[in-house]
């Protein structure tokens, strides 16, 4: 049985190619100018002086109404027509002319049926630099195709490519939309390049430029940071991976940025525009920077409107990282005073390198500042100031205990914070001289003051009835002396105690069988209950110490118990809720009613 060769529905193809491969219709103009740029490449690989223009006309500019993109290039004989053009997937870039794929912009031989996007039908009349007369090819929609001698013979070598507008996509072929496309995606081609009378191609990328001092350079890449992107940069930072012939340019954002967006990067290949929005650039932390990279190695996807995430691509993005962090080190030696702006707007990018990169969490430590009970300050001076320093991971724990531990001389930083956590942990290990430890909030009672033997005999009877009123509530009483002398009462619950209150929540909504099991463990945590410790010093308390009235002793601790809870940003469950209500009133009415018996009295 003999073999027989597929059959290729165009129309189909060009379907697919509009409705999954390509995201706009836009994508011809540049799959005309790469074509143009390989066919001047392939040229002066044996000509070096071969011209390398590129012009394109648009319906505006002439009266039959059509696109024209004329080359210079190596141009194609009629048996590379027959054999090249009419083959879909096949590209005249393989080795057929004797070139490494890598030396061109398109690799997958489909470049020219973008034009099928948006007409009906697409002309070739090319001249080859190798010999040769001059061939027109024609190609229609419905797969069908010609191949002819031209009727005029070009006078110089090179390709000419005529797009009549399909009805319906005339947008697309307006003089300002084609220049538009033209300066987009190619205006750092190494060609020649025009628009009818218009320029496209200048100087090349503006960060490889000649300049004759540092300072112009700077105010030239200021200038297109805000032409591309809309802001003056806080920063530039220069970009360079030779294993992928990549350089560029990094801005710094002058704004902080939101780590959850990654930013989108300006790609070029081979100094042809790949995308505006590249997403995988540089690492996820990265998001502080918008960067422009011209690459010649990074391989594109189909489309072109991608990268292809290989290993070099991963080696690229490693090394753009390591060249930023790098500038951060650098700044911290030459510039401190700008190293501080920048931590400032963007010191979440720094401390998720920090969390896995010694260097920086060096750099972190002794130059990014945290909220600490003492004050803002970087972790390097707080270990100096308090070596024995204490942590916490709950933003909240930090504003209840922040002025109480820095009272009792505890040093505390607030870690609850994104990547603080694993800063200061890591931080530990890395540095001797630093014994952060996490705090636990029942520690703190253990650095409080105590009463003198025969106050504390006095109000043996006052803790009593004290202890009724909470004892229903879990929770212990202490007396102690501490300041600040102004907050009357603190609620401090330990790690152990925290979990014996969720063992008891989850026992109550629990069923019989898992009641029991949760309350085997109960006798083991039991010890460990949460403290409200009563400021002796404070002279509310001292008052409340001295009522002689249980139930207003009651309700006047009960009241202070709500009071510490919601001074400490506790969680209140039902029942705190019912005993901070309950206390209120009861000392509402008991005001009420003492108010009025002294009134009758009076009278």
């Amino acid at each position: 049985m003999a073999d027989r060769a597929f059959q290729v529905d165009l129309r189909g193809v060009v379907e697919l190619l509009s409705r999954h491969l390509y995201s706009s219709p836009r994508v011809y103009l540049r799959e005309l100018l790469q074509n143009g740029v390989d066919a001047i490449t392939a040229r002066r690989a044996d000509d070096p002086s071969a011209p390398a223009e590129i012009r394109i006309e648009a319906p505006g500019h002439n009266a039959e109404g059509v696109l024209r993109v004329s080359d210079t290039g190596v141009g194609l004989t009629e048996d590379e027509v027959h054999d090249l053009l009419a083959t879909i997937g096949r590209s005249a870039k393989r080795d057929q002319l004797g070139f490494a794929r890598h030396e061109f912009l398109g690799q997958f031989g489909i470049g020219l049926l973008s034009g099928f996007l948006v007409a009906d039908e697409i002309e070739v009349v090319t001249r080859s630099a190798r010999g040769g007369g001059t061939v027109r090819w024609t190609g229609f929609a419905d797969g069908r195709y010609r191949v002819e001698a031209a009727a005029e013979e070009r006078a110089a070598p090179g390709t000419t490519v005529t797009l009549r507008p399909r009805q319906g996509a005339e947008e697309w072929f307006g003089v300002r939309t084609v220049t538009d496309l033209a300066r987009h995606y190619g205006s750092l081609l190494p060609a020649e390049v025009h628009v009818g009378p218009t320029p496209i191609t200048g100087a090349g990328p503006v960060w490889r430029r000649g300049f004759d001092s540092p300072a112009r350079r700077r105010a030239a890449l200021d200038a297109y940071c805000v032409e591309l992107f809309g802001f003056t940069p806080l920063d530039v930072i220069d970009l360079d991976v030779a294993e992928a012939g990549l350089s560029g340019v990094a801005f710094v954002l002058p704004t902080a940025a939101n780590p959850a967006v990654r930013s989108a990067h300006r790609v070029y290949l081979k100094r042809m525009l790949l995308a505006d929005d590249v997403t995988d650039l540089l690492p996820d932390w990265a998001f502080f920077v918008r960067c422009v990279v011209d690459a010649e190695e990074l391989r594109p996807t189909a489309s072109r409107e991608a990268l292809y995430d290989d290993d070099l691509l991963g080696h690229v993005r490693e090394s753009l990282g390591a060249a930023l962090r790098d500038w951060l080190l650098a700044l911290a030696e030459t510039d401190p005073a700008g190293l501080r702006s920048f931590l400032r707007l963007h010191h979440l990018g720094v401390k998720a390198v920090a969390a896995h990169d010694d260097t920086l969490l060096r750099l972190v430590r002794d130059w990014l500042e945290f909220e600490t009970s003492a004050g803002a300050m970087t972790l390097a001076e707080f270990g100096r100031r308090h070596p024995d320093g204490r942590y916490t991971t709950d933003v909240d724990e930090f504003r209840r205990l922040s002025a109480v531990s820095a009272a009792q001389g505890v040093g505390l930083v607030n870690a609850g914070y994104v990547y603080d956590d694993a800063i200061v942990t890591r931080l530990r290990d890395l540095d001797d001289g630093m014994d952060l430890r996490r705090i636990d909030p029942g520690d703190i009672s253990t650095r409080m003051g105590t009463l003198d033997p025969d106050a504390e005999l006095a109000l043996r009877g006052f803790q009593r009835t004290a202890q009724e009123a909470v004892e229903h509530l879990g929770c212990d009483i202490v007396l102690r002396t501490f300041a600040p002398a102004s907050l009357p009462a603190l609620y401090l619950t330990s790690r152990a105690a925290d979990h014996s209150a969720d063992l008891a929540e989850s026992r109550a909504a629990a069923d019989d069988l898992w009641s029991d099991v949760l309350g085997a463990l109960e006798p083991v945590l039991a010890a460990d209950r949460p403290r409200l410790v009563l400021n002796h010093t404070n002279p509310l308390t001292r008052r409340i110490s001295a009522l002689t009235d249980p139930g207003l002793v009651a309700l006047a601790v009960q009241s202070l118990y709500g009071q510490a809870l919601l001074h400490g940003r506790h969680p209140l469950r039902p029942a705190d809720t019912a005993v901070l209500n309950r206390s209120f009133l009861g000392l509402l009415d008991w005001a009420v009613h003492d108010g009025a018996d002294t009134a009758e009295g009076d009278a």
